[in-house]
């Protein structure tokens, strides 16, 4: 079982509104869209209920991934095992400091392509043991997201430079179709992820941090920086745990948005 995540202290300032606007999104709609569809879900390390028993036979957490309740989640799914998103929420403190929420995302990041570096080591195998439509939402969630983190800069450098310079060595790697499919990426695409935001803000009834999510894109770029430091951080230390620092919160930005007359049960992450 799954509890959403949210977070306390939300409106603290721009880091934990865009923090709290993506939680919104990815435990509101995206892990119960999973849940639904008979997806395998990455867990979140906070509020997971398991039987003991089952978790015993899985092996319990992998000691040497750095997110390794994301790692649970596929090897439950790998063995029949499902997993339900249940309507009760936890809240925990969003990172407040860009510091040092770049040091817990490019753990997370260099977790999620640790668990899917080792999940396809065996393709065929994970294949026949999920299923094609679990194997395919394996490659976008776990594959796809940290390849889209990483590709992105490389692609906004390319799109600079062809406005700034019109540039024809661009024209000339990439052909017209290319063109197109990378206009539809970045207008479609683009307009998509943020309207799945304001989404989230509104299935969570986070009114106020709607206008914040339509500036995801300058969230995405921080993304991928992190991204970058965990994905090289695999070659020289794939175990290492970013430690997060917690308590950062400041008293008065601790109420919820929206005017939610809600008692928070409050938890942090682990900092093993």
């Amino acid at each position: 079982m799954q509890a959403k995540l949210n977070y306390f202290n939300s409106t603290q300032n721009l880091l934990t509104r865009w923090f709290t606007v993506e939680y919104s999104m990815w435990f509101d709609l995206l892990l119960p869209s999973l849940a639904s569809s008979d997806a395998p879900i990455p867990l979140g390390g906070t509020s997971n209920h398991f039987r003991v028993t089952q978790l015993r036979e899985l092996g319990a957490w992998d000691p040497h991934n750095v997110t390794e309740d994301a790692d649970l989640g596929i090897r439950l799914y790998k063995t029949g095992g499902y997993t339900a998103v249940i309507e009760s929420t936890t809240y925990e403190e969003a990172n407040s400091q860009w510091y040092n929420w770049v040091r817990q995302r490019s753990r997370w990041v260099k977790g999620y392509v640790q668990t899917y570096l080792v999940h396809m080591r065996h393709p065929f195998s994970l294949w026949r043991a999920t299923g094609t439509p679990a194997f395919i939402s394996l490659q976008f969630i776990l594959g796809g997201t940290c390849l889209v983190l990483l590709v992105n800069p490389f692609l906004w450098a390319l799109m600079v430079l062809w406005f700034a310079t019109k540039w024809n060595v661009i024209e000339a790697m990439f052909p017209s179709s290319i063109y197109f499919l990378g206009g539809a990426a970045l207008y479609l695409g683009n307009f998509t992820f943020a309207y799945l935001n304001v989404f989230g803000c509104l299935r969570r009834r986070k009114y106020g941090l709607i206008k914040y999510s339509i500036l995801s894109p300058i969230y995405w770029a921080v993304m991928s920086l992190a991204a970058w430091k965990g994905f090289l951080q695999l070659f020289y230390a794939p175990s290492y745990w970013e430690k997060t620092q917690h308590g950062l919160t400041k008293a008065a930005a601790t109420s919820v948005d929206g005017g939610l007359s809600t008692t928070p049960n409050i938890a942090g992450e682990s900092t093993r």
